[in-house]
């Protein structure tokens, strides 16, 4: 079958970053099921990783995101048949998406919007799961203590934030306080149903104040988390919840949460699949009602390119367009 990998880490510029290359299909056995990939997108852990993790020589296949058809099952199978359309993240530790065929376990697979066409589905797995796992689990945004939650998302316009700020408006009481810094972005925020936008490379404590909305209790914040540490935490009101996904920073003084009794919480996707937790399941449950929510005409697709067929060229050229930092939704690839 055909897949795109790695060998070493090198820029996403050199011809060798990433290659096409011939292996085997794999066999379903166990949970597993064998899906016949459609459409992949390409996420900032993509990047991170081919820039990181040095194979040693070694064919690596990135890719976290995919929509396909389920071609075969393992003998525990419950969940999926054969013939199945379904869209999931996958697993960090496992053999990435970035090929005809790949194996991921049945419970952290959903099954795929009908609404929506392969490569809009694709856009959504990876960052629907870190989007409601940070909202509803990290952050709790529907305790019923919260009382008309004040939710700030720092990189709105971001593959999570554009699915966050749907979930907070349809599923939630918060009012959402979105940042993004070109008119482009900020405009593609707002239609996503953010209720104020405001420009995080600018200083965020006077655009706060002059909303006159009072302090904010929640922060999702999604990128930069280093650059923003002490603004967010001067910003949230006492006993707030700030929640990160990365902090490529020095490390963390936590000593700056004690004053306010701030909790901070680390949302990281791939958790559940790699420590195979008890509660692995709940990836399946999430994605399914995430293709509900879709199919009512709740939440839209976050795709935002689609840069062709799957392949070496294409891939770089994603990789290329997510290192700049600038993108709008997801980048998606299509067929090979």
């Amino acid at each position: 079958m055909k897949a795109i990998a790695y060998y070493s880490s090198l820029p996403i510029l050199h011809d060798d970053a990433l290659v096409d290359i011939e292996i085997e299909q794999p066999i379903a056995t166990g949970r597993d099921l064998l899906v016949k990939i459609s459409a992949i997108s390409v996420n900032p852990v993509d990047c991170k990783i081919r820039k990181n993790v040095d194979p040693q020589g070694q064919a690596k296949i990135l890719g976290w995101d995919a929509v396909g058809v389920v071609e075969d099952v393992g003998d525990e199978v419950s969940l999926f048949k054969i013939g199945d359309s379904v869209y999931y993240a996958g697993d960090i530790t496992r053999s990435g998406s970035n090929a005809e065929y790949q194996l991921i376990d049945e419970r952290l697979v959903g099954f795929k919007p009908r609404t929506l066409s392969d490569a809009e589905a694709a856009a959504l797995p990876l960052t629907s799961i870190t989007a409601w796992e940070m909202l509803f689990e990290r952050l709790d945004i529907n305790k019923p203590a919260n009382r008309n939650p004040l939710l700030l998302v720092i990189g709105g316009a971001g593959g999570v934030g554009s699915i966050l700020i749907q979930l907070a408006k349809h599923l939630s009481q918060a009012t959402v306080i979105a940042t993004a810094s070109r008119q482009q972005s900020q405009a593609w925020v707002k239609d996503l149903g953010a209720d104020y936008v405001l420009d995080h490379s600018q200083p965020l404590k006077a655009q706060i104040e002059a909303l006159n909305l009072g302090q904010v209790s929640h922060v999702a914040c999604t990128t930069h988390a280093d650059e923003h540490f002490v603004a967010l935490i001067e910003l949230l009101k006492p006993q707030g919840k700030l929640g990160i996904i990365e902090f490529s920073g020095s490390a963390i003084d936590l000593n700056l949460l004690k004053d306010k009794s701030i909790s901070l919480h680390w949302e990281f996707m791939f958790t559940r699949g790699k420590y195979q937790t008890e509660d692995m399941i709940e990836q399946h449950h999430l994605l399914n009602r995430i293709a509900t929510l879709i199919d009512e005409g709740l939440v839209k697709s976050t795709l935002g390119k689609n840069l062709g067929s799957i392949n070496a060229k294409n891939l770089r050229a994603s990789h290329v367009l997510s290192e700049s930092n600038k993108t709008i939704g997801k980048i998606v690839l299509e067929g090979f």
